[in-house]
């Protein structure tokens, strides 16, 4: 290809006039949610990312909420680890959510297991309480958006600590619920389980300015 046409794909990408391709980890948990608010978006397929190498197609990631257990054991059994590792080093861009952000966190409190590692914080799980003391809050996250957002809390991981590199992008008096890091985003709360494609916008822009 081309330096000129070249240059032109990038411009067209980042402009939003071409179509990318966003893949949602596809192994448990929340994937259809994601899906769906990617669906929404102009020039954005969506794919449910089942095999490690389908990730070679896409522009970028998200690993949803389920359970972390099982998703590490998943992550680990469909040799994704390797893979995902890979494609942060490309530095496309990975969104975890819940159990996603917990996966990409580099430490979880009073926990030795094999991490994905790749986000500079400290979390705790089920900070929050258990599915019972589930909530949804109201507020504001400028960066996201200037509208009010409905964040929805279930069983959600508190991130404890942060890197020097770590911008937070959402907290509540002593506790941070949403932070990004270059080409990385971790929420402790479900965008995907709202009626506002706000969070989904950000991250596909976030794609294309990466890309462009």
């Amino acid at each position: 290809m081309s330096m000129v046409l070249l240059m032109l794909k990038k411009w067209l990408i980042g402009a939003g006039k071409m179509i990318i391709t966003v893949g949602v980890l596809a192994l448990q948990g929340g994937v259809a949610e994601h899906l769906d608010h990617l669906n929404q978006i102009k020039n954005v397929r969506a794919l449910a990312v089942k095999k490690p190498e389908e990730l070679n197609s896409c522009s970028g990631l998200i690993i949803p909420g389920g359970e972390s257990t099982t998703m590490r054991k998943l992550i680990k059994d469909y040799n994704f680890k390797e893979a995902i590792i890979k494609f942060n080093q490309q530095q496309k861009v990975i969104w975890g959510s819940c159990a996603g952000l917990i996966l990409l966190a580099a430490e979880v409190e009073g926990e030795k297991e094999d991490q994905l590692g790749l986000l500079d914080i400290k979390v705790k799980r089920n900070a929050f309480g258990s599915q019972l003391n589930s909530f949804i809050e109201k507020n504001m996250i400028p960066k996201i958006s200037d509208s009010v957002q409905e964040l929805v809390f279930i069983r959600a991981p508190l991130i404890t600590e942060v890197g020097k590199d770590i911008e937070i992008l959402y907290q509540k008096e002593d506790q941070i619920a949403a932070v990004e890091s270059r080409n990385l985003i971790g929420t402790s709360f479900h965008p995907e389980l709202t009626d506002n494609n706000a969070f989904h916008q950000y991250f596909v822009n976030k794609i294309r300015n990466k890309i462009s």
